[in-house]
């Protein structure tokens, strides 16, 4: 390594520095936790310490040692995160950090500190030790030194700079309501801001920056948190709220599912078994197959449907209670299990919203919402939940579905779909793969889901457990098309096309006169969910309109608005059209 040292030496300080990053980066990416976009960005921006040490060639050593024990120290609690948990270090890990108190910080110790990890510490400390004896002082010439400095430097700034000019220069690529969808809210100050924020999110892989960057997020994200959770605590609570005891059930689990398409389950007639363990329950479920989401993004579409927020009046989300403040005020215990990113600029609305529950259960904290996290982790929170001593309770369940990236939503025993059987001849080579993976995404999905109900089923009370998803997603399913994800621009059916499913128990069903399953082919809005869910259990009180309820006998067809609320203009009827082409 001496001969290396004196041939290479910047290369060699360049691996010394970059250690600390990159190792814990390459544990995720080849454990599939995530893709090679922070293993890169941990990569290209380590070369930031290498300015100060070539810029002070006679204490570059110094520079070396002092500069090692910092992203050293930094980089340990990356690694500790990912042997406890598997996942990256994040904002969201700091929110569960500082969301916990003294003895849940005592309890996580002492359930998760192993033995053996002392010595993965100490192997993975031992190497940087070695190569910073190999380094020396810089010996290399002026010119160079200062030529090196500033290709670093351009390195480093590169996103910042790429990204001023494409704001400058494309002022649409930014929208100030895109990440809240309330036009009151600034959210993006200036075009400096914006190149900023790009930079540090490239930083953000790298140490310390996993923490600095993470803390100054966290910040961010929980002052708009708090700002949504003050106006909200500002509401007055609805009027004339009853219940009907006849009807309250004792526990009601709703399930917020992601990207999910019913087109392609099979439980909705897809030629592929995607859902047998639903299927298997199918005489114990009312399943609905004409319902829709309002839009096809979680954050836009969870607006309307948790509030009674519409396509014609999105502002009411800030407004009026929302489906959680009604329920806890009927007295019903409130617990929040998530397995969605708890702290993002996109996700701010919903942990906002989980946090007026009695309780909540954290348990996606990656950076990043392309890395793998399978959804089985909210089946044992769920069970603890269901044990809980409360009258009444609402425990709201919500996953990651099948969002993409779809392979990393389901473990490998699922991955049942990989040729061609029972795929529409119009998918090409080059396709076949990513449809299999959402595929194969609906049937873990299918077993998540089951499992859900099939604990909720053992217990012997008045029960109601209502699944659907937040928006649905095209994955190659038209001949004329061949595009994956979702565009309100130019929708599609199967963006808007979810499952909604409810299952009772013998109890809860006997205790109304109606039968459901005469309602399962109403045109239905998932927006309108606000007004159906209450009616449901037994619940009424001023604002609710049981002609939008889903399974009210006074339900009114209505036109089913899709697209940008604050964009009246370019909204569709979704039924009033066979193609949404233009």
């Amino acid at each position: 390594m001496r001969d290396f040292a004196k041939k290479f030496p910047i290369l060699l300080a360049y691996i010394y520095f970059s250690y600390f990053s990159v190792v814990i980066q390459s544990l995720i990416y080849f454990n599939g936790m995530s893709g090679s976009t922070s293993l890169r960005d941990a990569m290209l921006m380590s070369t930031v310490w290498l300015i100060p040490y070539l810029l002070f060639p006679k204490k570059s050593k110094i520079i070396a040692a002092t500069i090692g024990f910092m992203l050293w120290s930094a980089s340990l609690v990356g690694l500790s995160y990912f042997l406890i948990y598997g996942q990256d270090f994040s904002q969201s890990a700091i929110f569960i950090i500082f969301e916990s108190n003294v003895a849940e910080g005592t309890e996580f110790i002492q359930s998760y500190l192993q033995w053996w990890h002392i010595f993965i510490f100490l192997a993975y400390s031992l190497l940087p030790i070695i190569i910073w004896t190999k380094l020396q002082n810089v010996s290399i010439s002026t010119l160079p030194r200062y030529t090196y400095a500033v290709l670093f430097f351009i390195i480093i700034f590169w996103p910042f700079f790429t990204k001023l000019i494409e704001v400058k220069s494309n002022k649409e690529v930014f929208n100030p309501i895109a990440d809240a969808g309330n036009p009151n809210i600034e959210l993006i100050k200036n075009d400096l801001v914006v190149a900023k924020d790009h930079l540090l999110s490239r930083l953000e892989p790298s140490a310390p920056w996993n923490i600095v960057v993470g803390y100054l997020k966290y910040r961010e994200q929980l002052s708009s948190m708090l700002g949504l959770l003050d106006a909200n605590l500002e509401l007055p609570p609805v009027k004339h709220l009853a219940k009907n005891i006849a009807l309250l059930p004792d526990t009601i689990v709703l399930i917020l599912g992601e990207s999910t398409n019913r087109q392609r389950m099979g439980i909705y007639g897809y030629q592929r078994d995607t859902t047998p363990r639903l299927e298997k329950l199918k005489k114990e479920l009312t399943i609905f197959d004409n319902v829709i989401s309002p839009r096809p993004y979680t954050i836009e579409s969870l607006q309307q449907i948790l509030s009674p927020a519409h396509e014609k009046a999105p502002e009411l989300f800030y407004t009026q209670p929302n489906v959680i403040n009604i329920f806890k005020q009927a007295g019903f215990e409130v617990t929040w299990i998530t397995n969605q990113q708890t702290q993002s600029r996109r996700n701010t609305m919903l942990t906002a919203i989980s946090q007026l529950a009695h309780h909540q259960v954290y348990l996606n904290n990656n950076r990043r919402q392309n890395a793998k996290q399978f959804d089985g982790v909210v089946i044992d929170p769920f069970i603890k939940a269901l044990q809980g001593p409360a009258p009444h309770k609402l425990i709201v369940v919500h996953l990651l579905g099948t969002h993409r990236k779809y392979d990393y939503r389901y473990p490998k025993n699922y991955d049942e779909f990989t040729d061609r059987i029972g795929a529409p001849e119009w998918i090409k080579d080059g396709n076949l793969k990513e449809y299999n993976s959402y595929d194969n995404a609906i049937l873990y999905n299918d077993y998540v889901v089951s499992e859900l109900i099939s604990n909720l089923r053992k217990r012997n009370n008045k029960d109601l457990l209502v699944y659907f998803s937040d928006h649905g997603e095209e994955v190659f399913d038209y001949a004329d098309k061949a595009f994956c994800g979702r565009n309100e621009e130019d929708p599609t059916p199967a963006m808007y096309t979810i499952p909604f499913i409810t299952w009772e128990s013998k109890k809860q069903k006997n205790s109304r006169k109606t039968q459901w399953s005469d309602y399962t082919s109403r045109a239905f809005m998932a927006s309108d969910f606000y007004h159906t869910l209450p009616n449901m259990v037994g619940i009424s009180f001023e604002g609710l309109n049981i002609r939008r309820s889903l399974i009210s006998k006074e339900f009114m067809v209505r036109k089913r608005w899709i697209g940008d609320p604050y964009n009246p203009k370019k909204q569709k009827d979704f039924d009033a059209v066979d193609t949404f082409s233009d």
